[in-house]
Parts: structure tokens; sequence; C-alpha cells
């Protein structure tokens, strides 16, 4: 299996590279894979609370149905962003607006569309990469609101984009997620915390 310092000596690798990479690893390999700034970095399996707080994605699935505004995703899918990078967020927002304005998706295949919204919530081996490198990645492609949840912390940062970029953030503890994209949500940042 590669590792992470493994990948980060081989040149840049492209999406499609990648592919056919993930294309040849074996049954048996249930590692979780992505493929960030041309390099493939490889994420051990979650440990708690991390599946736990996964909920913030059925409160995502909810507003979404409610209020029709597009679809839903857990994170298992993956992202093929028009940057290089191939990404699996915790968990994402498309509108049907985004959704109907890009390729219609192929079976088996990452998705070729850019998130509206996109959830990662941080653990020992994520955290660096959530909080640089794919944060960078997201607001390069056009990710319209990054929610990073800290279990750790017991906090949610909300980052909306401002220009090509990402402002920098409202963190909470409690009360209303602080959500310019999502203006009408009933969540709390407890509700997402609940473990």
């Amino acid at each position: 299996m590669v590792t992470e310092h493994e990948a980060t000596l081989a040149k840049p690798i492209t999406q499609a590279e990648f592919r056919a990479w993930l294309d040849e690893r074996p049954s048996s390999d249930l590692g979780h894979y992505e493929l960030l700034n041309g390099r493939i970095v490889v994420s051990p399996p979650a440990g708690w609370p991390h599946g736990r707080i996964g909920t913030a994605v059925v409160v995502l699935e909810r507003y979404a149905k409610q209020h029709r505004i597009g679809r839903v995703f857990a994170s298992s899918t993956g992202f093929d962003l028009r940057s290089g990078d191939t990404l699996e967020p915790d968990g994402s927002l498309v509108t049907t607006a985004r959704w109907n304005a890009t390729p219609p998706p192929v079976f088996g295949q990452f998705l070729k569309v850019v998130p509206d919204l996109v959830v990662e919530i941080l653990s020992p081996s994520t955290r660096s990469h959530d909080l640089t490198e794919k944060k960078d990645v997201y607001a390069k492609n056009g990710v319209d609101e990054y929610w990073i949840i800290d279990p750790r912390g017991r906090s949610l940062t909300v980052f909306s984009r401002a220009g090509v970029a990402f402002d920098g953030g409202t963190t909470r503890t409690h009360g209303p997620v602080p959500s310019r994209l999502l203006p009408d949500l009933d969540a709390t940042v407890e509700q997402l915390l609940d473990f």
C-alpha cells in the first residue's frame, strides 16, 4: 500500500492515472484514498466520534428535500474537481443549478461537479489537510461554503466564499449553524456535535 510519504516522493499524477491506480487495487484493499495536489493521500478509518458526527449529512439532506434545492452526498462520494484533484468530503451538497449545468454522471465514476457546500470532520489523520490544502483546493474550485466540524474542540467553523477564497470563517460551539448558503437552516451546532 502506498503511504502519503511515498506518494509525495513520486511525480504528480493525473486524475486518469489515479483512477487507473484505484481500479488496480485488490478488492481486499479497503483504504480511503484521495488525489490532492497531484499525490495520493491515504487516510485510515476514522475513530470515534467521526462516524456519529456524520449526522451533518442528515441535516443537509432534510434541508435539501424540504427546500428542494439539490442533492446531498455522503462520505463515499468522490468528486473529480477542475483543478485535477479528486476529493471525497465527509458530506456535500450540490444545488440543482450546478447539478444541471454539468455532464450527467457516469455509473461507477467520480462526479464531475463542484459541490456548493462541503463538510469535513476533523480527525487526527486528516486535520492538517482539511484545514490547509483541502480548504485551498475547495476554494480554488468554487465551493461556496466549507464546514469544518471539530469533535475535539466541539465546534463548527463555517467558511463562506469571498471572491476567489474563503473568508476568515465563523466558529461556533453552540447555537444556530451560521450558514449564508442555507439561511433558513433549522439546525444547531449542538445537533451536529451530538455524540
